[in-house]
């Protein structure tokens, strides 16, 4: 089954099921913010980005307009990414602590990094109608991914949208749960889901995420993620 994914991110590449956002993620790429005139905009949904045998799921909401939207590759080009990307640096979960653009040479270790909303929704709030239908592809990568230990949910959409696409899938968690920053839950199916204030500036700059805050959540995740490795 593994040997489906890279199908899956073309077709995830390749979608143009909902209207709003094919339309606002071609008017940004045309637009271009003036620092990025020159950059050629990726402009399509955004595929997954990591290794197929991974143990840690990171999952965000959805394409920032001048990060991803941009350069092709999840969390990439902005003040999140550059958060995330630092973060796993430090704990030994990627290759260097940048993310600029899909030729940089930056690899994952033991991580995969999707989101819910493939494509750069206008003012970063895509409808229930475009979050369930970018469901599908949430729904195939956890299937595929079969070695994956520990769901780490950036912010609170990400966190639902995994919880209902797990009860869609028949698993279930130990307690009822309740989003809060490094807050974590065992699944009926032995994962662990871990959630997380979202990366992005409205949570940085006003303090209520912090750095030390952040490497807490994925210090616990290789934890959990290093179990019964041999």
């Amino acid at each position: 089954m593994k040997n489906n994914l890279p199908n899956l991110n073309d077709e995830i590449i390749n979608c143009t099921l909902c209207e709003r956002l094919v339309d606002h993620r071609n008017m940004i790429s045309r637009k271009k913010r003036k620092a990025f005139l020159s950059d050629n905009y990726w402009g399509k949904p955004v595929p997954s980005f990591g290794e197929i045998d991974a143990s840690i799921f990171i999952l965000g909401l959805a394409p920032g307009a001048h990060g991803s939207n941009r350069t092709g590759r999840m969390f990439t080009g902005d003040s999140s990414g550059n958060l995330l990307y630092q973060t796993l640096f430090n704990n030994g979960l990627c290759s260097q602590p940048e993310s600029t653009n899909i030729q940089d040479g930056l690899e994952l270790t033991d991580c995969y990094i999707s989101a819910v909303v493939r494509c750069v929704p206008p003012q970063n709030k895509p409808t229930l109608y475009e979050i369930k239908t970018c469901q599908r592809y949430l729904l195939q990568e956890i299937k595929i991914l079969t070695n994956l230990k520990v769901i780490v949910a950036l912010g609170k959409i990400a966190f639902d949208q995994y919880i209902k696409s797990m009860k869609l899938l028949g698993i279930t968690s130990d307690s009822k749960p309740l989003f809060g920053h490094n807050e974590r839950y065992i699944l009926s199916n032995g994962i662990t889901l871990i959630s997380s204030y979202h990366p992005s500036q409205q949570n940085t700059l006003t303090g209520r995420l912090t750095p030390e805050m952040f490497n807490d959540v994925f210090k616990l995740a290789k934890a959990i993620s290093l179990q019964n490795k041999h």
